[in-house]
């Protein structure tokens, strides 16, 4: 067996506390097993090398830096030793992509593929990275309390569990059938990765949450993207850049769901919303002839109209008065410029 680092070796003492359970009068969310019972220290290893840190810069006059600033950093995970798959935010738009590996060499990369639909991105390396690339696993099968390992680079590690697998809904046009929310919640989720305990991959970092649990609790921690999600298109992306086949329509509206129904919270400047006289502040109720009052529903009820390039006729209240408005969706790659490496 290979000798433990000294990290490592502390880093088991930690597990063998055990996690701090979280418990409230309304839930308890306490793992049935110990990490320290289902993950080797061979495992956190491989979590170690096989995670590394990621930066990007935009492209000067990126439409997404408004939003996500023209510098991101984060983490990658290795697929391959000249691929890193990531979350997309991190390599939206991206000119310029670099990579540090546990080795501590800093290696050039470029974009290579970017999917609306999942939220995640991938990077091609120019020269190979040092580090045990993952196996991606089975995130169907986990279920609540579970125990996981969440990998951030540069000793970015914690044991966690899953709290909750449910649907995520995100204001820009975006949503999950069935997230992985996990606690405690670990520092630079971005692009992080999480690992059940024969090593392989389960998710990749997305968001932190203030209620992991789901429940109004308030129980804070980390949402990750599914990796099934990712395993019937991975082929496509690294080929392609993106998915075959027809895309979402997009409307380049950000919205967020009260008890109101659905808001207009900001539009993409040109964008669909914007050019068809969208306005912040505007009330979503149909699409169609169908009612909307949450996210969900929202969207669900444009991508069931067709692909990308679809009319979508919009019913909103603005103050008193009730206005139809239709919109001509688009790609969203076409929006947004497109720098992978194909």
């Amino acid at each position: 067996m290979r000798k433990l680092t000294a990290f490592t070796a502390c880093f088991l003492a930690f597990c063998f506390a055990g996690v701090a359970p979280a418990q409230d009068s309304k839930t308890d969310i306490t793992p049935t097993e110990k990490f320290s019972d289902k993950m080797s220290g061979e495992v956190i290893e491989k979590a170690l090398t096989g995670v590394v840190k990621l930066r990007t810069m935009a492209a000067p006059g990126a439409k997404s830096n408004a939003t996500l600033g023209a510098e991101r950093e984060g983490n990658g995970i290795l697929l391959g030793p000249k691929l890193v798959l990531t979350i997309g935010y991190l390599v939206m738009e991206a000119d310029e992509v670099e990579i540090t590996d546990h080795k501590g060499r800093r290696l050039p990369g470029k974009v290579a593929g970017f999917d609306q639909e999942t939220g995640l991105g991938l990077v091609r390396l120019l020269a190979p990275a040092q580090g045990e690339p993952f196996v991606l696993g089975d995130a169907k099968s986990l279920k609540e309390k579970d125990a996981v390992l969440a990998a951030g680079a540069r000793g970015n590690i914690a044991p966690a569990f899953i709290t909750s697998r449910r649907e995520f809904t995100g204001g820009w046009e975006y949503l999950l059938d069935s997230a992985i929310f996990t606690f405690p919640p670990i520092a630079d989720w971005g692009g992080a990765a999480l690992v059940e305990p024969s090593g392989k991959l389960v998710g990749v970092g997305s968001l932190f949450v203030r209620d992991a649990a789901g429940n109004g609790t308030g129980v804070p921690g980390n949402m990750f993207v599914p990796v099934d999600i990712l395993k019937p298109i991975l082929d496509d992306l690294i080929a392609n850049g993106q998915r075959k086949g027809a895309q979402r329509p997009w409307l380049g509206v950000t919205t967020f769901e009260d008890a109101d129904g659905v808001n207009v919270g900001r539009l993409s400047v040109d964008g669909p919303g914007d050019k068809a006289g969208l306005e912040r502040g505007d009330i979503i109720y149909a699409v169609g002839t169908t009612d909307v009052k949450t996210l969900a529903e929202f969207y669900r009820a444009v991508w069931s109209r067709g692909e990308a390039g679809i009319r979508v006729p919009l019913s909103i209240k603005r103050g008193k008065k009730s206005l139809t408005v239709d919109l001509g969706s688009i790609e969203r790659s076409s929006f947004f410029a497109a720098r992978t490496a194909h």
